[in-house]
């Protein structure tokens, strides 16, 4: 099937990426393959990905070193980078009242 098999033009391709506690499958495109992160569905990946300035047709296994720490520093405080608080899955929690996005068990 010539569809299926694309060309990777960059050398540093990595086919599984490990990002917060989980494997992400760098064959996808970025926005989708954020979403195998249990917590991130496709909206919220797709303003990370904006957030990071990531092209959305970009393939997750051609990010760079940098771009993946700052994917994970915006999934971790996505409140710092004005992603706004009812984007987030676990708004005035019951236990601390704090808004957070929680994400990987």
């Amino acid at each position: 099937n010539k569809a299926m098999s694309i060309q990777f033009q960059s050398q540093n391709f990595q086919h599984i990426l490990r990002m917060c506690n989980t494997n992400v499958d760098g064959r996808q495109k970025v926005m989708y393959a954020l979403t195998a992160i249990k917590g991130i569905g496709r909206r919220f990946s797709n303003i990370i990905c904006k957030k990071c300035d990531i092209d959305l047709d970009k393939r997750a296994g051609e990010l760079t070193t940098d771009e993946i720490n700052k994917v994970v520093a915006v999934i971790s405080n996505p409140l710092q980078f004005k992603i706004p608080a009812w984007m987030l899955n676990r708004q005035r929690d019951i236990k601390d009242g704090k808004t957070s996005q929680k994400y990987a068990n």
